[in-house]
């Protein structure tokens, strides 16, 4: 690999793991679709280093998080153990589809997540569920507003059966699931934004563990390529934590709903 290659990949990777640490979505909704559309990777190959850069990214930035006290722990134990299900079926069923039909389901599933965020950033500001209203009763303080909020979860039922979805496509896209589990989490449950997304965040490390060693036994998991993509995804993390403390989000929902929009397209063309 040239060392310009390598610059690349790790500067996809800090792009895509700052990101995916902001949004809780784990960074692999946009790893995948750089590493097939600028390396002309393999999808497979592609699922396989965005896996393992889920992984990267969820242990920096899980741990910030939760030493911020923003992560509902117990939250999200109990979706992991819907979620880690569905991954390992997921990562199954990945090594009997085509490439190309991966790439059309990516393709769908970016489409589809990019109007769901215009849609959370336009209906559901400010929901959130009374305290006494609901499960797992949590508090977190705003540091872009300085404002200590309360809430609960509602409807757990209905997101352990999304965190089980979540999970499978998780596992058969390599995308992390965050971009199930965030909106059903604010949108179902009344969890805020901030909330869902770290304790997204926290979840899909786990969840992308337990289908990595499937791919890994059908040897899609290229180290030179899923190395500095990792590395590179670490070092977003930090500063997408970072800047998830300072940022109100309404702007970068318009911005990455539109890149998802021009991702998908692309993809499905390929």
């Amino acid at each position: 690999m040239s060392a310009g290659s390598f610059l690349l990949l790790i500067a996809g990777g800090v792009a895509t793991g700052t990101i995916g640490a902001m949004l809780g979505l784990g960074g692999g909704v946009f790893l995948t679709p750089f590493l097939v559309l600028v390396f002309n990777l393999p999808m497979h190959q592609a699922i396989a280093t965005s896996i393992l850069a889920v992984i990267a990214t969820s242990s920096a930035g899980a741990a910030m998080n939760v030493e911020r006290q923003i992560v509902n722990l117990r939250l999200g134990m109990t979706m992991e153990v819907a979620t880690v299900i569905g991954a390992i079926f997921g990562g199954l069923t990945a090594n009997v589809l085509s490439g190309d039909i991966l790439s059309k389901i990516f393709a769908v599933l970016l489409l589809s997540v990019s109007f769901m965020m215009i849609w959370r950033m336009r209906h559901s500001r400010g929901i959130s569920t009374p305290v006494e209203a609901g499960a797992f009763p949590a508090s977190f303080t705003d540091e872009a507003s300085g404002e200590v909020i309360s809430y609960s979860v509602a409807r757990v039922p209905w997101v352990m059966v999304i965190s089980l979805i979540a999970g499978n496509i998780s596992g058969l896209l390599g995308v992390g699931g965050g971009i199930f589990k965030v909106p059903a989490m604010n949108m179902i449950s009344g969890i805020p934004l901030k909330a869902a997304a770290a304790t997204s965040n926290f979840m899909i490390g786990v969840t992308a563990a337990a289908s990595a060693f499937i791919y890994f036994a059908h040897g899609h998991l290229n180290p030179l390529i899923a190395s500095p993509a990792a590395l590179g995804v670490l070092l977003g993390s930090f500063l997408g934590v970072r800047i998830n403390r300072r940022i109100k989000g309404a702007y970068l929902t318009w911005i990455f709903a539109a890149v998802l929009f021009l991702i998908s397209v692309k993809m499905f063309w390929r």
